[in-house]
């Protein structure tokens, strides 16, 4: 692999490697070479999960031992691993057998999340924790800001319910407030009211339940639980 390609990675990466060798090595798939990147993807497994662990620990100081291990597998899982991969370009400097070449390897998504870790565990053997940890909370930084302790995988009137009753309020109240179109084409008007917003949310939709799911979302992120991109 030649300097500049190295130098190009180096760039997306954030990070200047004192020791190539041990970059090289990273990207190396144990198709390409018996001495391949596995053991440096076992190293920076641990480490990526420690790291993110400690930040959620400490941005997250009310939450449960549950809510912190969930956050956390959203963040280490080889989808989003894959996502950082593929924006660093890292498919592009794999050093794959020419099997793995041919079947697509450079694009497969647990090639790329291992690599990604094996990464992490060459920055850390280069140049010690302190760059390891900057390197992996940079990267992440864009799903750390998405995070929330209620369950995303729910819908907007659940998560909204457990957030009120995690902390003793009332329920929402939703009311039709206006219906419009005709009876085969209508569509739902609808106001949430919480006791800790001082004005009504508002959604629309289709049916009542798809405006109160509307209005339920925009609830969140008026309290801030959210941030309307999740």
């Amino acid at each position: 692999m030649s300097s500049a390609s190295l130098e190009r990675l180096e760039r997306k990466l954030g990070y200047t490697f004192t020791d190539r060798a041990l970059m090289v090595l990273a990207l190396t798939h144990r198709s390409f070479a018996g001495r391949n990147n596995e053991r440096l993807e076992f190293l920076g497994d641990a480490i990526l999960n420690f790291v993110v662990g400690e930040a959620l620990f400490q941005r997250f100081p009310q939450a449960r031992e549950g809510q912190l291990s969930r956050l956390r597998a959203r963040l280490v899982k080889g989808e989003t691993l894959a996502v950082l991969a593929r924006g660093f370009e890292l498919g592009d400097f794999l050093r794959l057998g020419s099997g793995e070449l041919k079947s697509g390897g450079f694009r497969r998504e647990s090639i790329l999340a291992d690599a990604t870790e094996a990464l992490i565990g060459a920055i850390y053997l280069d140049r010690g924790m302190d760059s390891a940890r900057e390197r992996v909370l940079a990267w992440l930084e864009p799903h750390f800001q998405g995070l929330t302790l209620v369950d995303t995988n729910k819908d907007p009137k659940t998560r909204l319910q457990e957030f009120l009753q995690s902390r003793s309020c009332e329920l929402p109240r939703y009311e039709v407030v206006d219906i419009q179109g005709e009876p085969h084409c209508r569509t739902f008007h609808v106001e949430c009211e919480i006791a800790l917003l001082t004005e009504k949310t508002r959604g629309q939709g289709a049916s009542r339940r798809i405006a109160e799911q509307v209005a339920a979302a925009a609830a969140l992120v008026a309290l801030g639980v959210e941030n309307g991109n999740d």
